[in-house]
């Protein structure tokens, strides 16, 4: 379809030029941006005219971080997220066990142990909902499972069983498990629960598509662990058969390093629709369940430093392996021990790139500026003297603003003064990082308007704390949009085709009642998506 976007409040990314009232695409691509004079006298082949009546026209938004099956999925199963008590949980999984053939696994998600006094719930609590069927609520952090009695049975967890590596199985002072499990124990309990069928993974994950879509995004990276392979087979089933609406760049599981390499796939392998970012290394676990990987202690738990999923040694060997084979390493880092770890790695791969005088040659089809792109996920508390090493090292700080003002409170309580160096955006830009921004969908909503209000006002939408907290941290509406345009499309090997309104690049749109630019900051909430668009079609 060829298309006049006409009378628009078109807001480009492009700084040659930053804003224009009207678009000529013909097909999937921009060919033209400017005045309405300009476009209405481009010849396109039975070309249709939209009036946009004013509307604020943007570049897809990108979501820069995302589970996006898992969103599907936790959009079927029961919600625990924001639930009050323990009793209001255990609850919702009894109403859905009365709807549930006995022996079928009831999973849910969003559980927060900070809401109920910051002490773990128990299986004992979640057997009085049900005990004919083997319960999981994977908490809201992603890092935590609450499991039932049953559940535990099945899985073989007894006194007797050892913590695995990476994980803890939690107990009661007699040396019995309690029903929580944390990090890599979640998958004793995971691996026993029967996958999902094919046609189930499409489902959940067109489900969540379409909301995205609704919300005002066109693409996201999906950020999926261990699993990232099922899901990604998921995805390209779904572009295969043409029923995808939103672009994906998947980053694959580090699990899977080995047959990735074998299979000779590489960092920014594919097209527009689905193309592949950087092995995902879990380098430690999440605030919530206090397992971050930590230089000091938590407060007031002097021996509890967090969780780190893997040592040194083996962070350094993943990246160099990784690199020697252009590919680019996503790495999940919240504590400032993790991030500081990890910078250490990059800086021993790359140092000894060097010596070996790798290159990697920029292709006419990919030109970068930097061969490989390695991001670090969250990098949600730094140590002062590490938040340069973003920009020296040239390494993307993919952030979630939503988590700042949603764990505030758990940060002042578990980091304390430790929270002046969390999520610290405008000291990352000082310091020369590329920001993209993104929402950590399901554990927190996909919505990119709520992504942009966090970064801007650092308040809740109830406009607490007043002033914001931490308030000097807080980014202009130009750059969280950035964040989720440009910013996200480098990060994703795909700023060529993506983030700005400009000829030559695809047709995505985010269309807004409201100019962003142009109102105050804690308007954001109240503006709607009117229209999304995704290669020249409306699919919102």
């Amino acid at each position: 379809m060829n298309l006049l976007l006409t009378n628009a409040n078109v807001y480009t990314v492009n700084p040659a030029q930053p804003r224009a009232s009207a678009i000529a695409i013909a097909n999937d691509r921009i060919v033209a941006v400017g005045s309405d004079d300009e476009i209405n006298v481009i010849a396109l082949p039975d070309a249709q005219r939209v009036d946009m009546r004013g509307a604020f026209v943007l570049p897809g938004l990108i979501d820069a971080h995302v589970h996006l099956e898992h969103t599907g999925f936790a959009m079927q199963r029961v919600s625990v997220d924001e639930v009050p008590s323990v009793a209001e949980a255990v609850r919702r999984v009894r109403e859905r066990a009365m709807h549930t053939p006995p022996g079928e696994w009831i999973q849910g998600w969003g559980w927060q142990q900070a809401l109920w006094g910051g002490d773990f719930p128990t299986a004992a609590q979640l057997d009085t909902a049900t005990t004919d069927h083997p319960v999981a609520l994977r908490a809201k952090s992603g890092h935590a499972l609450w499991v039932n009695t049953p559940a535990l049975r099945i899985a073989g967890i007894t006194r007797e069983a050892p913590d695995p590596a990476g994980g803890q199985i939690v107990r009661d002072a007699a040396g019995e498990p309690t029903g929580v499990l944390l990090e890599s124990a979640m998958e004793l309990v995971t691996r026993v629960i029967p996958p999902p069928t094919p046609e189930q993974e499409e489902e959940a994950t067109l489900l969540a598509m379409r909301a995205m879509n609704k919300a005002g995004l066109t693409g996201v990276h999906c950020m999926d662990g261990a699993g990232g392979i099922a899901t990604f087979n998921t995805y390209q089933r779904l572009c295969a058969q043409g029923r995808s609406t939103l672009r994906i760049c998947k980053q694959l599981p580090i699990e899977a390093l080995d047959h990735v390499i074998g299979a000779g796939l590489r960092s920014g392998f594919g097209d527009a629709w689905l193309r592949i970012g950087g092995m995902k290394i879990f380098a430690d676990g999440a605030l919530g369940p206090r397992t971050a990987w930590m230089l000091e202690p938590y407060e007031n738990e002097p021996h509890n430093y967090g969780i780190p999923i893997w040592d040194s040694e083996q962070l350094v060997e993943f990246v160099q392996k990784a690199h020697a084979h252009g590919l680019s390493v996503t790495t999940h880092a919240i504590g400032d021990q993790a991030n500081h770890v990890m910078f250490d790695a990059l800086q021993t791969a790359d140092r000894a790139a060097r010596r070996r005088g790798d290159q990697v040659t920029p292709s006419p089809s990919r030109p970068v500026t930097r061969s490989l792109r390695d991001r670090i996920e969250h990098a949600q508390v730094l140590h002062p003297d590490d938040i340069a090493r973003f920009g020296e090292l040239g390494v993307i700080a993919s952030v979630q603003p939503i988590h700042a003002t949603q764990d505030m409170r758990m940060v002042d309580r578990y980091w304390g003064k430790r929270g002046r160096y969390a999520y610290a955006f405008r000291d990352l830009l000082k310091g020369g990082a590329r920001l993209a921004l993104g929402s950590d969908s399901p554990v927190e909503t996909f919505d990119p308007l709520a992504g942009i209000h966090a970064a801007v006002t650092r308040q809740r939408r109830d406009g607490t704390p007043e002033g914001g907290w931490y308030p000097d941290q807080r980014l202009t509406v130009e750059e969280a949009i950035y964040g989720y345009t440009l910013g996200a499309a480098y990060a994703g090997y795909s700023e060529h085709e993506l983030g700005s309104i400009e000829p030559g690049k695809l047709a995505d749109l985010t269309v807004l009642s409201h100019d962003l630019t142009a109102i105050p900051p804690e308007e954001i909430l109240d503006v709607k998506v009117e229209r999304v668009m995704v290669s020249g079609e409306w699919v919102a």
